[in-house]
């Protein structure tokens, strides 16, 4: 069996394509699942690039789809032949949030999906969206359900919403497209003239050059007559969030989801007072929210954005581009 190992960490230089023993059959309660897709994420890349500490010859890679190619003991949910998509957080089925680390996150604080086939318990997938490929099924772990929970478990997203976007990675892109599958307009930001129309295509009512447009949070109040939005989806952290905060409305949620501009820096408290809006930490979501966004994702017509992909062995390749910068959407392992 083929699997990718984190022979040190610190760089991507130390990737390197192994062979290992078989998993085996599963026990009681266990799956076997035949993968074949992961995606990539600003998670992964912080773990190889030795931004997060990890263990030597950790295998990476939180997002991991397959097929199920045995059933143990006592397992109802899953026969062989099922598509299936792993969790973020394994122990976290159901209920709030009760995780604040990664210490159980695959490709983290234990080994994740960058190999050919794994035994684990059933707890730890769901079944895939119907007719969905492995590679689109791979896009779903971290960032659809970060973008699921932020606008729909904890937003309460409803039809005529506004939601207001930064930037074109996983997590953006999905809460666009959730947000238009559900009947709410959005606003979308980027350095990208090229990106911003692409974001145009995929249904954003409105599209800001934040490079071009430093105060973007005013330019958006006007788009909305001077109200504001009712949801933000904050990537960026210190460096954008003041203007997120002149962005949304009165009473209105900001999902504080990445740090891209740093883990510290001054916020305007008292305009997050005066706004009375709910600012709130999100690191992905539970295994139910998975299930249930896999069953909104059946129910309408929803495909993830994928850039491209590349073979296991080239995964340090496949991080360079995102690295990069250049990308829009999704960046597949595929093997």
């Amino acid at each position: 069996m083929k699997q990718i190992v984190l022979k040190r960490p610190g760089g991507l230089e130390h990737l390197a394509l192994v062979d290992a023993a078989d998993p085996g059959v599963p026990g009681t309660g266990e799956i076997r699942v035949r993968l074949h897709a992961n995606s990539l994420n600003f998670h992964d890349y912080a773990v190889v690039a030795g931004f997060i500490p990890t263990n030597d010859g950790r295998i990476p890679m939180a997002d991991g789809a397959g097929v199920v190619e045995a059933v143990g003991a006592g397992v109802e949910e899953f026969r062989v032949g099922d598509a299936v998509v792993s969790t973020f957080f394994p122990q976290w089925l159901d209920g709030p949030a009760r995780i604040d680390n990664f210490s159980t996150t695959p490709g983290d604080g234990i080994d994740g999906y960058a190999r050919e086939a794994v035994v684990r318990p059933a707890t730890w997938f769901t079944r895939a969206p119907r007719d969905w490929s492995h590679a689109e099924a791979a896009t779903l772990t971290t960032a659809a359900v970060t973008a699921w929970r932020a606008l729909v478990v904890e937003g309460g997203l409803k039809a005529g919403d506004t939601v207001l976007t930064l930037g074109t990675g996983g997590v953006s892109i999905f809460a666009l497209q959730f947000a238009r599958l559900m009947g709410a307009r959005v606003i979308a930001t980027s350095s990208s003239d090229a990106k911003l129309e692409r974001l145009t295509a995929l249904g954003a009512e409105h599209v800001i050059n934040y490079k071009l447009m430093p105060e973007w949070g005013r330019r958006v109040r006007e788009l909305t007559a001077g109200r504001g939005v009712d949801h933000v989806i904050e990537v960026g952290g210190p460096g954008t969030l003041p203007q997120s905060i002149e962005a949304v409305r009165i009473g209105g949620h900001i999902s504080l989801i990445g740090v891209l501009t740093g883990r510290g820096g001054e916020i305007p408290t008292a305009a997050l007072m005066a706004k009375q809006a709910r600012l709130q930490g999100i690191i992905v979501g539970s295994r139910t929210h998975q299930r249930e966004m896999i069953a909104a994702i059946d129910a309408g017509a929803l495909r993830p954005v994928i850039d491209s992909s590349f073979a296991l062995e080239d995964i340090a390749d496949a991080f360079r581009h995102e690295a990069s910068g250049q990308h829009f959407g999704k960046i597949l392992l595929e093997f």
